[in-house]
């Protein structure tokens, strides 16, 4: 049986051939030309296309170093299948250091763009009508953002049961229930059928090995899985915490910030998670959390104002108090 023709962005990808192509979205105001790397791989027999994607935000560094690791050890090359990756979609404000564009748009917020819109939308539309027609599956890697860390973690919509079937293939501590978020990338690919995984791990402009190995991990996982090449996998003796609910637990007063809770803990009503004292030895409030679960992203930031987000709390039933909200945290 004759294989499928295979063209992305103007090239045929042959079996067996790996490309390394560039997705032209902008330029610079030099005139210089801003061209997004996009490696693909092609097995030598059909099978679904994986693509493995980061840098949605330019400073969102641990995801970039997951993927690049999956290219430097050849493990993009599948024996079925095709795995497209791409370390840095953002290059703008990888280049700048910055999660924006510069025109200060959330490039995860301008999904599926449009072809004469912001520069934002325009990113959107080029890798909606370029990459996401000829994918399948998509693992999207992001961090936390500033200095909050997320502990390893996969979010998708539990109702959706090929997603959380995924998920648990994926197999990271925790998968939390996440709605779709308008205008972003995991709603749009959603809406033409393709099934996406969102990871977190780790906070900006940092690498961290214990988020990268995670991550490295569940890819190996997630490959084995769709059948696009096999790898001697870790056994993994705990499942994935299920994660149903979630609620943020923000600074009482303003001052300088200790957290005393170790990200990823099992915690309980009234666990004291951390300490907002002033410089001058007068005050000392203790933050303490407000339900039974496990603490999944924590501030690490020294100094923190009234109202500041410190600490993302999830629990594994569903909840209808005040505060605590079903599905609602940030891609």
């Amino acid at each position: 049986m004759a294989l499928k023709r295979m063209v992305i962005l103007g090239k045929e990808i042959l079996p067996g051939k790996t490309e390394e192509l560039n997705l032209d979205v902008a330029k610079l105001h030099t005139n210089t030309p801003i061209q997004v790397p996009v490696v693909v791989s092609r097995g030598m027999e059909d099978g679904p296309v994986l693509l493995l994607m980061a840098g949605m935000h330019g400073d969102e560094i641990n995801g970039m170093e997951i993927v690049r690791r999956v290219i430097r050890k050849g493990w993009n090359k599948p024996t079925k299948g095709t795995v497209i990756c791409i370390p840095v979609f953002n290059i703008f404000g990888f280049l700048n250091m910055s999660r924006e564009l510069p025109d200060g748009r959330d490039l995860n917020r301008c999904f599926p763009g449009t072809k004469n819109g912001s520069l934002a939308s325009r990113f959107a539309f080029h890798f909606m009508k370029e990459i996401a027609p000829i994918t399948d599956y998509i693992v999207d890697f992001h961090t936390g953002s500033a200095q909050r860390s997320n502990f390893p973690q996969i979010r998708c919509v539990f109702r959706d049961e090929e997603s959380i079937q995924l998920a648990k293939v994926f197999h990271p501590p925790f998968i939390i229930h996440s709605s779709h978020i308008a205008k972003t990338i995991r709603e749009s690919m959603h809406r033409r059928g393709k099934h996406i995984l969102l990871f977190e791990g780790g906070k900006t402009n940092s690498i961290d090995e214990k988020v990268v190995h995670e991550g490295l991990e569940g890819i190996k996982r997630l490959m084995q899985f769709l059948d696009l090449r096999h790898f001697k996998l870790e056994k993994q003796p705990l499942d994935p915490i299920l994660i149903k609910a979630t609620k943020w637990v923000r600074a009482s007063h303003s001052g300088m910030f200790l957290p005393v809770i170790e990200n990823g803990t099992e915690i309980e009503i009234g666990t004291v998670l951390g300490v907002i004292t002033d410089p001058f030895g007068k005050i000392e409030h203790k933050v303490k959390s407000p339900l039974k679960g496990y603490v999944f992203c924590v501030n690490e930031a020294p100094i923190v104002n009234k109202g500041d987000a410190l600490f993302n709390l999830g629990s594994v039933h569903e909840h209808k108090k005040e505060g605590i909200v079903h599905g609602q945290v940030i891609d």
